[in-house]
């Protein structure tokens, strides 16, 4: 069975996971592609970290959840460089939630 105190991070872990690709998908598709690029590169990372996190929680191992915190940190802080991007805003704010999330739990 699920440890109860895994469960609200996999959940974050997972929608940040799923916001991180629509945000490199939708970054792919913008004109001056230059300047997204990191942004890109860290989506892609955090969302690999956020599925690995929530699969080492899922087997009751929080091994992880420190440094899928500062990745989704990192990525977070990329994404508030384009508040003028919604798909961007979203996948920050869904990024500190998790990095918050996982912070507790490697506590």
């Amino acid at each position: 069975m699920l440890r109860e105190e895994f469960k609200k991070c996999i959940e974050l872990c997972n929608h940040c996971s799923a916001l991180c690709e629509n945000c490199a998908s939708m970054c792919l598709r913008e004109e001056d592609l230059k300047k997204m690029v990191r942004c890109i590169e860290l989506d892609r990372v955090c969302a690999e970290i956020c599925r690995t996190a929530a699969m080492f929680m899922a087997s009751s191992s929080e091994f992880v959840s420190e440094i899928c915190a500062k990745i989704c940190q990192v990525c977070a802080d990329e994404c508030h460089k384009f508040p003028d991007m919604e798909y961007c805003k979203k996948c920050a704010d869904s990024c500190g939630a998790c990095a918050e999330e996982c912070l507790k739990m490697a506590a």
